[in-house]
C-alpha cells in the first residue's frame, strides 16, 4: 500500500469529519456543499479501490449496503428514565416543593431569591430518544429507548444520521462514553417526505415524531439516510477516571462538553436562577415558530451533585420535569360525521374536518368520543368546531361555535345499527360507550 494513499484517505476523513461538526453542531459551514461532495466522492473512490483503507469512523460508512433483517434487543448500561410532566406553573411549583423537601432545603420566601435553585431549561423536542455508546472514541452502538431498561440495537440506522459523530472530537477519548439525545425530523423535511408519499400514492405520516420513530426502525439504513433525521444531545454520562480534564459539575457544563465532543446541542438552552426565570423561558418559547416540533420545556437541576442527592422515583428523576405547553386549539368546519367501530365493538363518532394545521400536523379527523359528548356539544354537520389534541396526540372536538352555525346544518346522533354489520347497537347500563355486540362484525375482525 502506497503510504501517500493512506495519508490522503486520513486527511479526507479528518476534513470531512470537521466539516460535519462545523455544519451540524456550530451552524458555521467550512465547506461549500459542492466541495464537500467532491471530497466525499474522492474518499469513496479511494476506499472502493483499496478496501483496506476503510475505517469504522469513515463518513462513507454511515449507510449500509444491505437492509437489516431484524433489530436485536440490548440492555442499557444506564437506564433511560421518562420525565414527570407539569402542565402549568402551579404544578411546577409543587414539583419544586417536593424537590426542596428531598434536598432538605427550606422553601424560598415569596418574592425572595436567597436559596433559589439553579436550573437548566432545554426545549422539549418532539422526537424519539436515543442512547449512544462510544468505545475508545468510536460509535459502538445506538439503541432506542424501549422500556428504559432495554431497547433495540439500531446502530446501522444511527450511523446514517449525519449529525451524530462516528468518532468523538477528542484526541483522548474515554474507554466508554454514554450519550443520550433526541432524534427528530425538521418540519420542512417532514413536509417534503409527505409530499413525496402522496405523489407516490402512499398515505402521509401523521406527525414528525411518528415519522422519526418509524424511520429509526427501518430495516434499510439507506431509507434512514434519505429522510435526513436530525439529532440533539442532552445528557452525558462522564466515566470515572477519564483523565481528560475535570469532570463536569453541572448540566450546563455537560452540554458544553457535548459540543466539544462533536455533538449538536440545542442552542436555545439556558441557565435559569429560580422558577421565575424558568417561567420567563417557558413563556418566551411557548407558541414560537421553530423549525422542529417542541411540546414544552425540560427543567433540570443544574448541579450534578444535587441531582445525585435528589435521586429517582421508580419512574422519574426527581431532579427534572417536563413543563408542557397547553394543548393548541384551532377552529375548523365539520364536513361529515362517521361512526367508527373499534376492535372491542365500541362505536365512536368521528368528525371529518376541513384539514387544518394543529401542533405540527395537518388534522382532517377528530374524535367526538360518545353519544353523551355529542349531546353535550349539540354537534351539527356544517358546524365550526374547536379542535385540540388530547394528550397532544389524538385530535378531539372540544367545542362548537354555535354563532357560526349555517342555516342548513344537520344535527347528528349515533345510528341505532352498526354501520358495518347492521346489528342493533347496545349501550350497557352505566356505560358511556355504545357497542356492536356481534362477535363476527367485520370491523372488529379487522
Amino acid at each position: 500500500m502506497d503510504p501517500k494513499l493512506e495519508e490522503r484517505a486520513r486527511e479526507l476523513r479528518t476534513l470531512l469529519q470537521k466539516a460535519s461538526i462545523a455544519y451540524y453542531v456550530h451552524d458555521a459551514p467550512i465547506l461549500e456543499d459542492s466541495v464537500y461532495d467532491r471530497l466525499y466522492r474522492e474518499l469513496q473512490e479511494l476506499e472502493r479501490a483499496y478496501p483496506e483503507l476503510v475505517t469504522p469512523d469513515s463518513p462513507t460508512q454511515r449507510v449500509g449496503e444491505k437492509p437489516a433483517e431484524h433489530f436485536p434487543t440490548v440492555f442499557h448500561r444506564i437506564p433511560l428514565y421518562s420525565l414527570e410532566n407539569a402542565f402549568n406553573p402551579e404544578e411546577l411549583e409543587e414539583w419544586q416543593e417536593r424537590l426542596l423537601r428531598v434536598l432538605g432545603r427550606a422553601p424560598v420566601p415569596d418574592g425572595g431569591t436567597e436559596g433559589e435553585l439553579e436550573y437548566v431549561c432545554e426545549l422539549k423536542i418532539d422526537g424519539a430518544a436515543l442512547a449512544l455508546t462510544y468505545i475508545e472514541g468510536l460509535l459502538e452502538r445506538g439503541a432506542t429507548r424501549g422500556d428504559g431498561q432495554a431497547g433495540e440495537d439500531i446502530t446501522p440506522n444511527v450511523r446514517a444520521i449525519r449529525s451524530i459523530p462516528l468518532r468523538l472530537a477528542t484526541a483522548d477519548p474515554p474507554p466508554v462514553l454514554e450519550v443520550r439525545g433526541e432524534v427528530y425530523l425538521a418540519l420542512a423535511e417532514f413536509e417534503r417526505i409527505n409530499r413525496e408519499r402522496c405523489s407516490a400514492g402512499d398515505p402521509p405520516f401523521a406527525n414528525p415524531r411518528n415519522c422519526a420513530a418509524g424511520t429509526l426502525r427501518q430495516l434499510d439504513s439507506r431509507v434512514v439516510a434519505a429522510r435526513k433525521l436530525s439529532f440533539f444531545a442532552y445528557a452525558l454520562h462522564w466515566p470515572e477516571g477519564w483523565p481528560a480534564g475535570d469532570p463536569p459539575q453541572t448540566q450546563w457544563q455537560c452540554l458544553q462538553q457535548l459540543k466539544e465532543l462533536g455533538f449538536p446541542v440545542n442552542p436555545l438552552s439556558q441557565v435559569c436562577r429560580g422558577l421565575g426565570e424558568v417561567i420567563q423561558f417557558y413563556e418566551r418559547w411557548r407558541g414560537a415558530q421553530l423549525p422542529y416540533a417542541s411540546d414544552g420545556v425540560v427543567v433540570k437541576l443544574n448541579s450534578l451533585r444535587l441531582q445525585e442527592e435528589a435521586g429517582f422515583t421508580q419512574k422519574f428523576p426527581r431532579w427534572a420535569i417536563a413543563l408542557k405547553y397547553p394543548a393548541q386549539e384551532v377552529p375548523t368546519r365539520i364536513r361529515a360525521i362517521l361512526a367508527s367501530v373499534g376492535r372491542t365493538g365500541a362505536v365512536t363518532p368521528v368528525a371529518e374536518l376541513e384539514p387544518v394545521p394543529l401542533a405540527g400536523t395537518l388534522v382532517s379527523r377528530a374524535s367526538l368520543h360518545n353519544a353523551d359528548r355529542l349531546r353535550e356539544l349539540d354537534v351539527h354537520i356544517g358546524d365550526t368546531a374547536i379542535v385540540r389534541k388530547a394528550g397532544e396526540i389524538i385530535p378531539e372536538v372540544v367545542g362548537i361555535l354555535k354563532e357560526l352555525r349555517p342555516a342548513d346544518a344537520v344535527p347528528y346522533s349515533l345510528p341505532s345499527q352498526c354501520p358495518e354489520c347492521h346489528a342493533p347497537l347496545v349501550r350497557p347500563p352505566g356505560e358511556a360507550v355504545t357497542r356492536c355486540p356481534n362477535p363476527e362484525c367485520p370491523a372488529k375482525l379487522r
